[in-house]
């Protein structure tokens, strides 16, 4: 090995270091980085169905939706409702949280509250037909542990 490969090596070597360092200080020290997945059920025969998945982020939480059977270019409307029905048969029509609109089945939203209070069971996740139409539910997801 050459003085010139072994200093390249030992730089690449720093570089990853360093890398990995700064990407463990952004992890909270509980975080296994797993998240926590739960199904998101159709409502009003939409045929909507998927995952929440919802990733600590210090005290916030990154709230993931994907769901299938979405109709193609719509833009559905997402938010975070107080309700302790598992089937979001009784939810507090005022939203707690407004999330990203669901685009193509995807929606990510960073919101500023800890994983564990949304966990409670107290709260659930509802995505609605449209602007328009928001008291239409399509699809609906109880937060629970």
């Amino acid at each position: 090995m050459t003085l010139r490969s072994f200093a390249s090596a030992l730089a690449l070597t720093g570089t990853l270091c360093l890398t990995g360092a700064v990407a463990i200080a952004q992890i909270a020290p509980d975080d296994t980085g797993a998240g926590t997945q739960l199904g998101m059920l159709e409502q009003s025969n939409s045929g909507q169905v998927g995952d929440v998945t919802l990733f600590r982020r210090g005290n916030n939480t990154l709230v993931v939706i994907d769901l299938k059977g979405t109709p193609s270019g719509s833009r559905e409307p997402a938010h975070i409702h107080r309700g302790k029905s598992i089937t979001c048969d009784d939810i507090d029509p005022k939203p707690m949280f407004g999330l990203a609109d669901v685009v193509n089945g995807k929606s990510r939203t960073l919101v500023h509250y800890s994983e564990d209070k949304l966990l409670s069971g107290n709260y659930s996740v509802n995505v609605h037909k449209s602007a328009s139409n928001i008291k239409h539910y399509v699809s609906c997801g109880h937060l629970y542990h």
